[in-house]
This record gives structure tokens, C-alpha cells and sequence, in this order.
């Protein structure tokens, strides 16, 4: 089993896939088993949308809507960063996109206010997703500080956006504090990259099962 999952995860990463468009990597990411490669990843938003893959035909389906929505968050928040992940989107907040926090505080600013408006209008124009909200900071201070300080920044965001009309049952948040970093905690730049919330966006159920009947 071991050795077939090596097989599978060569395959995914073959020249093929990385030449292929972003729907066709969708289709191939869940061919080759999202759900054994996301575990693997596990515990972010990366393999959660990794692990969430339909593939198939379905998958093509669900990844041409996804590029379409990638493109508005684009538009919407230049500053963030999007990434195209299986058949999902992976959005980051932090510094550079705008959506900040006081310093160890969880109220949004003014200007994170007005950038979170812009991307909620994506959201409710593409209403059949699931969204995947993280809260993650930097190493300093207390680590159960830091862990109960991500959850709430995150719950800002979430609850922002519901203010706006994003429907509540799409969210799911979780709390990472210090233990997810994706920059290296000994510099400031780095730390200051940490301190970020991210927005996984998946195909909820009814977009699945739309996607499986156009290519019935």
C-alpha cells in the first residue's frame, strides 16, 4: 500500500499535471486519491482541500468554476495571496492583502473592513462552497495565548463576512496559534508574515452533485 501511495503521488507531481491547466490539475489531484495525499499533508488548509477532491470528469467541472472564482478573489484583493489547490482556492490574509489586526488584539481595521467587503461579494456570488477559515500568529508570547488569539481573529473574520451576507453554515474555523508558521519566526519579516488568517474554499454538496450530473 505504501509503495502504491509513492506511485501516486509521482504520478500527481509528473510533467503532465504540471503543465496542465488548473481544472485539469483538479481532475488529476483526485484521480491520484486526495483523501490518502491530504492526510499526508494534513492539519492545513492545503490538504484539507488535497484530502476534499472528487476528481474525475466531476473534478474538470469543479476546477472551471474555481478558476473562475480565483480570478474574481484576485481582482477583488490583489494584495492577497490565491492559490489554485486541487479542485479549491487557497486564499491568505496578511500583511500585504490588508486584512490586518491591532497589535494583540483581534479587531479588524478600517482597512481590512473594506478589503473583506470586496472578497465577501465573490463569496455570495459563488454560493455553493464550503470556507475553511484559519487563524495562525507568530511565536511570541504564551502558547495558549497565541492559540486562543488565532481563534479570534479568524471568528473576526468569519463573523465580518456574515455581516455581509455570506451565508453562516458555509464556515468552518480553526486555530493554529504558533504551530502552522510558513515563514521562519527569527526575523521580523517573518513573524510579521505569520500573523495571517487563511480562507480554504471548497465544493460543498450541492456543487458536487451538480458537477457529477453535467457529466452523467
Amino acid at each position: 500500500m505504501a509503495l502504491a501511495l509513492v506511485f501516486s503521488l509521482s504520478f500527481v507531481s509528473c510533467d503532465s499535471l504540471k503543465n496542465a491547466n488548473d481544472t485539469q490539475k483538479g481532475a488529476g489531484l483526485g484521480v491520484a486519491g486526495g483523501a490518502l495525499i491530504g492526510g499526508l499533508i494534513g492539519g492545513n488548509i492545503t490538504g484539507a482541500l488535497i484530502g476534499a477532491a472528487v476528481g474525475g470528469a466531476a473534478g474538470g467541472v469543479i476546477g472551471h468554476s474555481m478558476d473562475k472564482q480565483a480570478d474574481k478573489i484576485e481582482e477583488a484583493l490583489p494584495g492577497a495571496e490565491v492559490n489554485r489547490v486541487g479542485e479549491g482556492i487557497q486564499v491568505v490574509f496578511d500583511d500585504k492583502s490588508g486584512v490586518t489586526f491591532a497589535t494583540n488584539k483581534a479587531d479588524l481595521t478600517a482597512k481590512a473592513k473594506e478589503n473583506l467587503d470586496a472578497i465577501a461579494e465573490v463569496f455570495i456570488e459563488f454560493p455553493d462552497t464550503n470556507l475553511l477559515v484559519e487563524g495562525h500568529t507568530d511565536n511570541t508570547g504564551n502558547d495558549a495565548y497565541n492559540m486562543t488569539l488565532s481563534e479570534k481573529r479568524a471568528q473576526s473574520v468569519v463573523t465580518y463576512l456574515k455581516s455581509k451576507g455570506v451565508t453562516g453554515d458555509r464556515f468552518d474555523v480553526t486555530a493554529y496559534g504558533e504551530t502552522k508558521p510558513r515563514f521562519d519566526n527569527a526575523t521580523e519579516e517573518g513573524r510579521t508574515k505569520n500573523r495571517r488568517v487563511e480562507i480554504g474554499v471548497s465544493a460543498n454538496e450541492e456543487m458536487i452533485e451538480d458537477a457529477k450530473a453535467q457529466v452523467d
